[in-house]
């Protein structure tokens, strides 16, 4: 396998709009600073996409981004204010702009995750995806991978291998399946009903891959990506 790091992406708060990243730290919990908070409901659910056990869907939440300033995010509101998480008024402000009361909360024993502390994509899905959606924008936005390969052979080929991107190790666990949030409008993405679709009807709903760390490390944009 030919391959390389294309991007890599952290959310420092769980359901919002991250950050790019020309290299990234990865340990046993995933990229660090990665969905450390999550804005948390009054019935102590966090702020996601969907309605589960842990999670609550809490609209609005992808017209916030979220970038690490120091020990801690900054919070972008979306008429362009900023509060770092540790600001006397993030709370009130975040509750007043989603009209519900919310906190923001530090992760501790239950966590952020959906179900993996990694997330991939390779740009052969990516293409893929495209191929079949020629009028939708495909974009890796959409899809919140914490790294995307540029490789020729798609990711869901990975299953139960290591990839290798210098020193560090990922061991491939589990292929992600998709909700509805991958059809959501944000910044420049539009609304798009067709991407979950397609995606349910040709792939089982499944897109990306989760991965756990075996080896943590330095990772940056560019490293070549082997296979195990």
């Amino acid at each position: 396998m030919t391959a390389t790091v294309a991007t890599l992406w952290r959310y420092p708060v769980k359901s919002m709009l991250g950050e790019p990243c020309d290299e990234v730290e990865l340990n046993t919990r995933g990229v660090r600073g990665d969905r450390q908070f999550a804005v948390r409901s009054a019935d102590g659910k966090f702020g996601s996409g969907k309605n589960s056990r842990r999670f609550r869907h809490i609209e609005g939440l992808f017209s916030f981004r979220a970038q690490v300033a120091g020990d801690c995010p900054e919070i972008t509101f979306p008429d362009g204010r900023r509060l770092r998480a540790d600001d006397p008024a993030i709370d009130s402000t975040l509750s007043a702009v989603l009209g519900m009361p919310v906190t923001l909360a530090r992760e501790r024993d239950i966590s952020h995750f959906d179900a993996s502390p990694i997330h991939l994509v390779s740009t052969a899905s990516l293409q893929w995806l495209q191929s079949r959606l020629p009028q939708s924008r495909v974009d890796e936005r959409r899809f919140r991978p914490n790294i995307t390969v540029s490789s020729d052979e798609r990711e869901l080929s990975w299953l139960g291998k290591t990839l290798c991107i210098g020193g560090v190790e990922l061991r491939i666990t589990a292929p992600t399946g998709r909700c509805v949030m991958t059809t959501s409008a944000q910044t420049d993405l539009p609304f798009d009903p067709k991407i979950l679709r397609c995606i349910a009807q040709e792939a089982g709903e499944e897109f990306g891959v989760y991965a756990e760390v075996l080896q943590a490390g330095r990772i940056s944009r560019g490293d070549p990506v082997t296979l195990r």
